[in-house]
């Protein structure tokens, strides 16, 4: 078996041996899990590079990652279900996501149960480091992958592509995502590095003259680790640098790590040190935006079967992953880059067959898996915000007629209306923590964590008993709920204080040679071709969607939720959607108060005093909205008094005319 040992190095109770219901208490390990890897295995073939890593006596692949679990204290009053969370650039997320936990900027506070919901329902979820440029930092979790070698047993030198934007005038980037392990330049002085500007994604990239920027060499680092141009970079533009590295580690080694630790878990005995030796009949993995596209890609190669030809993951949930992939698989791969509009926008984008009737291209998401035996369970969950980027439709949309695409029968689509890519909070917020960001307006503050509750709840339905899960729920041409997004502009310039996109944003055809699909691109920058089509959901007078899974947020409003918010004036480019290197991010605003309120504003959307006679009135809708959602299985009853609570807070803050706080964090 690949994984050769799983060492624990720290066992302790969680939360001091709490109990959480039924399954009692949960006990926390964390360790390292130490892999070897057949690379002329035909289950290993995919992933790129792999024959150019070193290898032992017997001719194994060695690698290693971080590894966490909680698990119930007695193994034998859990479910039996395994939730594997693919970390999110070596971070947790499904204690966030599932059981609406805070979500710490500090990687090393200690978790949170939250709610407690999945531990209640008795899940086993683990962890396991995927990501080969993670930064050696305490709390993330990471993969230690080895590098490719040329012929010679030098390492590979070659050309790489680097995407940044900053949220104020700096004068030199790091050549990686945030504070990734970086790619250097091979040479400070590469005569065919170029450094490009664009004002938008969809926009001309600019070259920039060479005499006017550099690579830079600091803190005594052996390889230029950063790129300086004369007067600075100026805030919200995009820039690509094209240049030569020297090194590539095998990232698509993260896909083995993934399907092999679960493998583990669920197969191995005792003997093998597997501490879940015989508790476990289910895998399911979730991950969200990057490691929701890494999900899609690992789909993508068929790389859920193991060495001994067993399904490692019986259900995916790839969550706000819209229709994109990401460098994964790639040689000089940068896995935790976060840009659109480059090497994610990769076709196919549907579970079934389909055509570009551009380039001619035919393919299907699925099809490696379905060559090799039968499908997991999948289901793609994705918010306003991954539509309003471009991308989300194409993954329900026949490109060739212009229909909706057929459905695999081991799918299911979701959009979740009127959220944006992060769950909501509330009171609105008009500065992001995490980051300092700002928007042109108050954020998004619609919760959707419920849905995935829901969702995972039927994923396990449908894998254990057969259960069909709800409908898939998306817009759709045919009924006319899909609509381009710049027809959706009159609308929302109807609203006070709401400036429309200028230029919307759609992903791209790109070519990047003739080995991309090897995990090699020859050609950067790629040559741009048409754009694909950008579909959104159609609104309704208020600018609320009118397609998806709508909770009472959307079907009982006392404001208008979108996916979109362009860039505040302070941080430079306010043209530009927010999210094009980060979070992608929507905003709300409330209804006026009062008739009166809506007069003197100019507003086109009725007040709140005009749509519900009382609280208790409104209270009474929502409540109903939210049943009727229990009954078509997209919500659980476990979650009606948070979602009537929730409405009640906003309607007492909304009533009352209650601007947020410009300063609030």
């Amino acid at each position: 078996m690949p994984v050769i040992s799983l060492d624990i190095i720290q066992r302790r109770p969680f939360m001091e041996g709490h109990p959480f219901g039924a399954s009692g208490p949960y006990q926390l390990l964390e360790g390292r899990v130490q892999f070897a890897i057949d690379p002329l295995h035909t289950c290993n073939a995919a992933i790129t590079d792999v024959t150019l890593a070193p290898r032992d006596a017997v001719g194994m692949v060695h690698f290693s990652a971080h590894f966490a679990m909680l698990q119930p204290l007695d193994p034998a009053r859990g479910n039996r279900r395994l939730l594997f969370d693919v970390v999110n650039r070596g971070r947790k997320t499904v204690l966030s996501l599932f059981n609406s936990a805070p979500r710490p900027l500090d990687p090393t506070t200690p978790l949170d149960p939250g709610n407690g919901f999945l531990m209640r329902h008795g899940y086993t979820v683990a962890w396991c480091g995927w990501q080969a440029d993670v930064p050696s930092l305490p709390g993330l979790m990471g993969l230690q992958a080895p590098e490719a070698l040329g012929p010679d047993g030098a390492p590979l030198v070659g050309k790489i592509l680097s995407q940044f934007q900053a949220d104020e005038g700096v004068s030199m980037f790091y050549l990686a995502d945030r504070q990734h392990l970086p790619h250097p330049a091979a040479t400070l002085d590469d005569p065919e590095a170029v450094l490009y500007v664009r004002d938008h994604p969809n926009a001309p990239a600019r070259p920039m003259p060479r005499e006017a920027w550099s690579f830079v060499q600091l803190d005594g680092a052996p390889d230029p680790h950063y790129v300086a141009l004369a007067g600075g970079f100026e805030a919200g533009k995009v820039y690509q640098v094209v240049y030569t590295t020297r090194g590539s580690r095998v990232v698509g080694l993260g896909f083995a790590a993934v399907r092999d630790i679960v493998s583990f878990l669920k197969y191995a005995s005792a003997g093998s040190g597997n501490p879940c030796a015989d508790t476990l009949d289910y895998a399911y993995a979730f991950g969200v935006s990057q490691s929701g596209r890494f999900l899609r890609q690992m789909i993508h190669l068929g790389l859920n079967e193991d060495e001994e030809e067993r399904m490692a993951l019986d259900g995916l949930i790839p969550h706000v992953a819209g229709g994109m992939r990401g460098e994964f698989n790639l040689r000089f791969g940068q896995p935790s880059k976060d840009v659109c509009y480059i090497i994610p926008e990769l076709f196919p984008f549907t579970d079934t067959p389909q055509t570009d009737p551009v380039t001619g291209q035919t393919g299907a998401l699925l099809e490696r898996l379905a060559a090799r035996g039968p499908l997991p369970k999948i289901m793609f969950t994705n918010t306003s915000a991954e539509y309003w980027r471009g991308d989300a439709a194409l993954i329900h949309t026949d490109l060739e007629h212009m229909t909706d695409a057929p459905e695999s029968a081991a799918v299911r689509r979701y959009h979740f209306a009127g959220s944006q890519h992060g769950a909501g909070v509330f009171p609105p917020l008009s500065v992001r923590p995490a980051d300092g960001l700002r928007g042109q307006l108050p954020f998004n503050t619609v919760d959707y964590t419920p849905l995935l509750r829901a969702a995972l709840t039927q994923m396990d339905r449908w894998v254990t008993t057969g259960e069909a899960p709800a409908p898939s729920c998306h817009p759709r041409l045919a009924d006319g709920s899909a609509v381009p997004s710049h027809t959706l502009a009159a609308t929302f310039r109807a609203i006070p204080r709401v400036q429309f996109p200028p230029r919307m944003l759609q992903a791209l055809r790109l070519d990047y040679g003739p080995e991309t699909a090897l995990g090699r691109t020859l050609t950067l920058p790629a040559v741009e071709g048409e754009a694909y089509p950008a579909l959104v959901a159609a609104v309704d007078a208020d600018g609320n969607e009118v397609a998806g899974i709508r909770l009472p947020d959307v079907t009982t409003p006392v404001a208008t939720h979108t996916g979109w918010n362009l860039r505040h004036q302070d941080v430079g480019n306010p043209e530009l959607v927010i999210g094009i290197t980060g979070g992608l991010a929507g905003w709300t605003l409330p209804f006026p108060a009062t008739q009166a309120a809506r007069e003197a504003s100019g507003d086109p959307r009725r007040s709140i005093a005009e749509r519900y006679a009382s609280r208790e009135a409104f209270l009474a809708q929502v409540h109903s909205a939210t049943q009727a959602l229990i009954a078509e299985g997209y919500v659980l009853a476990e979650d009606l008094n948070s979602i009537v609570a929730g409405a009640g807070r906003r309607y007492d803050l909304f009533r009352a005319a209650v601007e947020p706080d410009e300063q609030s964090t």
